[in-house]
């Protein structure tokens, strides 16, 4: 697990290590629709939510589809098609999943009411505005973001059809050769939106066997890890 420290939230973000799934899914897959068996992955959610004191019967989280929809959560609703969860609401736990694509953190960080949101950023939804609306979701606030492990530019090849519209929105160094920077031109994004505190772990999944899912290196047969946050009481 890889912790995010800030005052009056709880946020981790999972790796795949620490579960019981096995074989591809070996061991903390998180994601119901990877093909695992779903007994194993509901015991790694709960295996997850405990390590930072979540209540997995609230454990609100969406059915991801690369778009800009950031949705209030609930307690245990589930399967909206969206790619954000944001909550005010103390002691409920958001999940965002990832498996190559980043998972974001955004919270309010003055001393007004607390709010948290989690996202799921691939390229697709990072240019349709995800990030943006996350922030927007939290209100017009001093807020921080950490970015968790996905992909990094050492190992994330584009086609120009991608590589173009992000070398014409976040500058030419976000693309080295045919690689992409998705880290970069997250933070670049989340800083635009207002957001002056970003963190970045800067952890490649593609590159981290041992430690982190990845689709794209495991040609899709694979796990998932993800954030899970919450308002603490």
């Amino acid at each position: 697990m890889i912790r995010w420290h800030l005052d009056g939230y709880e946020v981790v973000f999972t790796t795949r290590v620490g579960g019981v799934s096995e074989g591809p899914y070996a061991s903390l897959n998180l994601g119901r629709k990877s093909g695992d068996d779903v007994e194993r992955v509901d015991e790694n959610r709960r295996i997850a939510c405990e390590s930072i004191g979540a209540d997995l019967e609230k454990l609100a989280l969406n059915y991801q589809v690369h778009s800009d929809r950031v949705l209030r959560a609930a307690p245990r609703v589930r399967g909206e098609q969206a790619d954000g969860l944001w909550t005010d609401e103390p002691g409920l736990p958001i999940l965002a999943l990832s498996a190559d694509c980043l998972p974001i953190a955004l919270a309010r960080a003055d001393r007004g009411e607390p709010a948290v949101a989690v996202l799921h950023v691939g390229w697709r939804g990072l240019l349709a505005g995800i990030v943006e609306a996350g922030a927007r979701a939290l209100g017009d606030r001093e807020l921080a973001a950490a970015i968790g492990p996905g992909i990094g530019p050492c190992c994330y090849d584009v086609g120009e059809e991608v590589a173009a519209p992000f070398r014409e929105r976040f500058g030419d160094d976000v693309v080295h050769e045919s690689r992409l920077d998705l880290w970069t031109s997250a933070e670049r994004t989340l800083r635009a939106a207002g957001v002056e505190r970003v963190k970045r772990f800067d952890r490649c999944t593609a590159c981290e066997p041992e430690t982190f899912f990845s689709h794209r290196r495991d040609a899709g047969r694979t796990g998932r890890q993800g954030v899970i946050a919450y308002v603490a009481g």
